[in-house]
Parts: C-alpha cells; structure tokens; sequence
C-alpha cells in the first residue's frame, strides 16, 4: 500500500475511534439495537433488497416487492446504490442485519471526517486544521438530526469532489478531472438530494475558482473538468431513468411540500434537543430537519480565519459557497431555490431544501481549518498540539449528544419463519394506516417482508402512489365487502392480521368479520415478535 494509502487509513481509524466516542454507547450494541425511527426498518429493507435483486435478478432492482402490483418502486425514494454495493456482500456472508446497517451508518460518519480532513489539510496544508474541520461535518447537530437518514450520512463524496475540482486547477492534469465528475457520480448514487445539491455549488465553485484560483493555463482546466463532467452526466442520467418513469406516473413534489420543508434563517440557530449543552435550551424550538446550527467553536474560528489576517482567494470563494448554500437552504423563503425549481427539473422531485444545510456545514468546517491555521501561525509544535486538542475537546463536548437506542429483529419473527414455508403469493398485512396517519406499521411490515420476499401491497418510502393510497381508503373497514373486492383486485393470497394493531374489542371484531365472510382459511397463528399474529389464506 502507498504512502498516501496508510496516512488515510490512519485518518480513518481516528476518525472511526472519534465516532465511537460522539455515539457511546451504540458500538456496544452495533449487532442489536440503534436509533428508534421508522426509517431504520426502511434502510434495512433497502440494504437487503438491493443484495437479493443483485443475486436473484439485477435486471429487476427497481422492481421491489412493495407496494405491489406497482412497478420500480425502489425509485420511490433514494436507492442507495452504493450503499447497497458495499452492504451486499455482508449481508451475502450472513452478517446480521442491524449489524450491516449500523456499520454503514456510523463508517460514513467517519469516513466523512476523514474526506474532510483531506480537503482542509490540501487547503491549508494543516494537519491539525483536518482534524478540526474533519470534527465539525462528522459530528455537527445537523450529523444527529439526521441520524436515521442512512443516505444523509454518505456525504463523503463531496469534500472529496472539491479537493479534485482543485487538485485539477492546480495541475491540469485528466486524472483529477475525471476524479472530480466519478465523485459528483459517486455523490448521485448514495444519496439523490446530496448528489444534485453538490453539482449545483460545485459547478458554482468551480466557475469562482477558475477565474480567480488556478495554476495552469484555462485549457489545460477546463478540458479535464468537461471529462469529468460528461462522466457524472452520463452515471447521473443512466440513473435517473427509472426516476424519471415515477415522476411520469406520481407527480412532482408540491410547492406546499417544498414550503413546509424550507429552513428559516432562524433554524440555523437551533440545535437538536438531545445535544448535552444545548438541547434543554432548544427542546421547545425548531422543527423536524430544521435544526440547523453548526456550533460556536466552528463559527468562532471561521470568523477568526476571515477576521485575523487578509482571506486568501480560495477562503473568499468559500464563504460565497457558504452564502449561496445557506440562501438556497431557505427554499421559497428565499430566492436561488424558487429559480431553481421552476428551471431546474431535477430540483422539483426533491422536498426538503433545509438538507442544504450539510453543505452551510462543510462549508463552516473549511472556514474553520483556516480559523485555526491563523491560530497555530508561527506556534511551536507543542503549541499547535495544545491548540488542536484543545478545541477538539471543545467540540466533541459542544457536539455531544444523548442518543436513544431501541431493539430490531435481525432474524424472522415465528409469523414470518411460517409465512415462508408456504407457496409465494401476494401478501397483505393488517392493521393498515389510513391516509392522513401514514406510516403506521408499514415501515415494519416492509422489513419484516425481506424475510420471504413474497410481493406485499403494504409498503413505505419517500413517496406514495396513489393506488396505494386509493387501496387504504377501500380497505379502511376491513373485513367489509369493499375490502374484500379491493383485496382480490389486487390478487392476494396471505393475510396477515396483527393483534398489537387492534385494540381488544376490534380485533374480536376483526376476527369475527373474517370467519362471517367465509372468505378466509386460518393456517395458524404465531408471534410477530411480541404479540400474536393469524396467517390467513385467501379462498
């Protein structure tokens, strides 16, 4: 291995130690238990369709069994490509589960800190500036409010893409260029929201940077960077096609959506409630992925950085990202966005432009690596080490939070084991959720769909189609006659009724419906983790 190779391996591993202590306790329950939220049954869904469409049958990826008899509904939200690539091959070896999903999580935790680390050291030539920038988007509040969004902790990408996109002004050469777009490509398929919004200030970057920070001739930049561009071009648009195939069949996102998720100048002012120092003070304000605030320390020292000597050129262009990523955060509150998503289509199938929010985050983290390089100047050695401890200690205790762990099945419930013994079939799972108090128990009855893989008429994700949302209004009085229409419309064979779902009397109710209806055989009745559940046959 190079050089370079083990100096990044060394990075990571600090920053992997750095992601145990900011998460303690979790890596002592990696295996079984991680943050309580719908979508943790969601990205572990993802992770293990996406390894058994790759063995079984690549060609159907997009084919996933929710929502049946609806098609490419993976596309209903973020397919996770590469998080599915790197979780497949665990998940093959019979790894467990959570233990798959955890590991993915929490490593791109570190492993963004390692890419940023990159980035501010190229940028200041500071070992302890990455270690202070590689803190600040590692662990930030908005790292946590996001917690359980597995594709929004894979912004490694995009430090990496702006360290190439100067490594190409600096040289010229194509290696870098084609760097810069495979990481753009790379940015597009972990996470869809991080990949366009990285395009977007990247392409601004780039236009800054080349008109007032290069080191070779216009050509000689520009070239590589067109290759670099028509390769991210290519992976981006092969990989929006079955996303073009859903907005052709579901819409675009509302302007109430996109309103309703915008941030609020004030939001950056706002840390998660279960930060240690600060949350007691926000507990009552801010809003789901409107938590925004970066931290003091980082803003100290970006001011400090801008404040304490004259900005170089590339500091000045960060800031103007930093501007532009926190206007553009502001959605319909503010203007770049509205311009956006009336000429850029790709910004009207996303909801929450308070995600932008990462990239105020890294942005704050360059501006203060050279905080801190104005602080170390012309310090000794030990000086700067006092330094850089010093205010990494202050950051991990300005970052720490207290997080909540719950339990999840890395196995099949008995309900499932039997399910699966039986021939393949349509399966429908009951209680369902009404329309207006989505999600219910869908998040899990997908999960606990990747134990048999039969196709399922329930289902979770980003976005809902409407002949799902048509089919919980036909089956909100289950087990009348419209139910039952709706259910042989539908083809299914196994029905699945959840005692937890119900309160007693209902599901005596329930129960009794079924046997009247003389619709169903009774195969038996087992726990689905904690409370029983009946398996029905459909006549």
């Amino acid at each position: 291995m190079s050089r370079r190779g083990i100096q990044a391996l060394i990075v990571f591993g600090v920053f992997a130690l750095l992601t145990v202590a900011a998460t303690w306790p979790q890596a002592q329950q990696l295996a079984t238990r991680t943050t309580p939220h719908q979508d943790v049954f969601f990205n572990m869904w993802r992770l293990r369709w996406f390894a058994h469409a790759l063995a079984t049958s690549p060609a159907h990826l997009f084919d996933a069994n929710i929502f049946y008899p609806e098609s490419t509904t993976l596309a209903f939200s973020d397919a996770m490509i590469v998080e599915g690539l790197a979780g497949a091959p665990l998940l093959w070896a019979g790894m467990r589960p959570l233990l798959v999903h955890n590991l993915l999580l929490f490593g791109a935790i570190a492993a963004c800190g390692t890419a940023m680390f990159a980035l501010a050291r190229y940028l200041t030539g500071s070992r302890g500036a990455g270690i202070i920038a590689g803190i600040v988007f590692a662990y930030g509040p908005y790292r946590f409010e996001h917690i359980m969004h597995m594709e929004l902790q894979w912004v490694m990408w995009a430090p990496l893409a702006f360290l190439s996109l100067h490594r190409t002004l600096d040289t010229g050469r194509w290696r870098y260029g084609l760097a810069t777009g495979a990481l753009v490509a790379l940015q597009m398929l972990s996470s869809i929201y991080y990949g366009i919004f990285l395009a977007t200030l990247l392409g601004a970057g780039a236009v800054l940077l080349i008109a007032r920070d290069r080191a070779v001739a216009l050509r000689r930049a520009l070239v590589p960077l067109a290759a670099g561009a028509i390769l991210a071009a290519v992976v981006s648009g092969l990989y929006a096609r079955p996303y073009l195939a859903v907005r052709d069949r579901v819409g675009e996102r509302s302007t109430r959506e996109v309103s309703s998720f915008s941030a609020r100048a004030s939001n950056y002012l706002v840390a998660t409630p279960n930060n240690w120092f600060y949350g007691r003070a926000f507990a009552s304000r801010g809003r789901p992925e409107r938590r925004l605030f970066p931290g003091t320390i980082p803003v100290v020292l970006a001011l400090i950085g801008l404040l304490l000597r004259v900005p170089s050129r590339r500091s000045i262009v960060y800031l103007l990202l930093l501007v532009a990523a926190f206007e553009t955060s502001l959605g319909f509150h503010g203007y770049s966005y509205t311009f956006l998503y009336d000429y850029v289509p790709a910004y009207r199938g996303l909801r929450a432009a308070a995600r932008l929010g990462a990239f105020v985050l890294m942005f704050v983290a360059v501006l203060a690596a050279y905080g801190y390089a104005a602080l170390a100047e012309a310090r000794s050695v030990r000086v700067r080490a006092v330094i850089v401890g010093l205010l990494s200690l202050g950051l991990l205790a300005e970052y720490r939070v207290e997080m909540e762990f719950s339990p999840y099945a890395n196995t099949a419930p008995p309900i499932y084991r039997f399910l699966g013994r039986h021939p393949r079939g349509v399966v429908a799972e009951f209680p369902m959720p009404s329309a207006d108090a989505l999600p219910g128990y869908e998040p899990d009855y997908a999960y606990m769909s990747s134990f048999h893989w039969f196709p399922l008429v329930n289902g979770y994700s980003g976005i809902y189609p409407q002949s799902y949302l048509d089919r919980l209004e036909q089956v909100r009085h289950f087990p009348d006659a419209t139910s039952l229409r709706q259910l042989r419309l539908d083809g299914v064979r196994y029905v699945v009724v959840h005692v937890r779902g119900y309160l007693p009397a209902d599901y005596l109710a329930v129960r009794a419906g079924m046997l009247r209806s003389g619709s169903f055989v009774e195969l038996g009745s087992y726990y689905d983790a904690d409370a029983p559940a009946v398996l029905y046959e459909m006549r």
